[in-house]
């Protein structure tokens, strides 16, 4: 539920809000639809709106809809996190993508949710609704089961004794199952999704860590079922997690960080 008008809060704050509104699937909001999210007056809105204008944070386009404006976007690549690993990891992803095309997707945690950071897609493979920048259940998706097994304790715990959303018939929705699954992945180094997110839709994951041995994302190919073996998909994952992982700086020296 958005925040409304509280006292005692700060322009940056209503400035956040507004900007927060942009999401995958709602990234051309109207004045009204921003007035909506938000829960701020219209008046004050609009205020914001024309600040954020001003300084190329916010774009208005010819049909009076608002975007995020290219300065914000620029700021956005500067994320620590985000650009070095995106940059390392492409190359690596487009010869996944050449090789078996098929989906190759990077995600990264953010918070009690798995954040699509990269993606190629195929046209050949099944038709997913995933996309950059979209959120998915760390508990039923590849890429989710490898992060929340490097997950803190205190995470894994807030997240398996919660109620696990059934996506499918084959989502694991159980907590003991679901610690089960997270310590084999946390012993191999890889998960795998089956139907568990979508019918029809398999995934391979692996972990990718920084030089401290801490993981800090998934590389993942989403198949049709029954399309792939995904033993004979898994090296060429692991492979290139490695690839990246050393990228980053990791050696097997360092280990991996739990």
């Amino acid at each position: 539920m958005p925040r409304s008008n509280e006292p005692g809060r700060t322009v940056g704050s209503r400035q956040l809000d507004i900007l927060f509104a942009f999401r995958p699937g709602r990234s051309r909001l109207t004045l009204a639809d921003l007035t909506r999210d938000t829960g701020l007056p219209h008046a004050t809105v609009r205020r914001h709106v024309h600040e954020l204008l001003s300084a190329g944070a916010l774009e208005r386009g010819e049909d009076g809809r608002f975007t995020v404006g290219l300065r914000l976007w620029q700021l956005g690549t500067l994320a620590p996190l985000s650009l070095p690993l995106r940059t390392v990891a492409l190359p690596f992803m487009e010869d996944l993508h050449t090789a078996l095309d098929e989906h190759v997707q990077l995600a990264v945690r953010d918070g009690d949710h798995a954040v699509l950071i990269e993606r190629f897609s195929s046209r050949r493979a099944i038709s997913i609704v995933s996309q950059v920048g979209q959120h998915l259940p760390l508990h039923c998706s590849a890429v989710g089961k490898v992060l929340l097994a490097h997950a803190s304790e205190e995470t894994i715990s807030r997240v398996a004794d919660s109620r696990l959303r059934r996506f499918t018939d084959r989502t694991i929705t159980d907590p003991v199952e679901l610690r089960q699954v997270l310590a084999e992945c946390r012993s191999t180094g890889f998960g795998i999704s089956r139907e568990e997110l979508s019918v029809n839709a398999d995934s391979v994951a692996t972990r990718i860590l920084n030089s401290q041995g801490n993981v800090v994302a998934a590389l993942s190919v989403v198949v049709r079922t029954g399309s792939v073996n995904l033993s004979t998909v898994r090296p060429s994952v692991i492979t290139a997690g490695l690839s990246v992982s050393r990228c980053l700086g990791w050696t097997p020296a360092v280990g991996v960080q739990s």
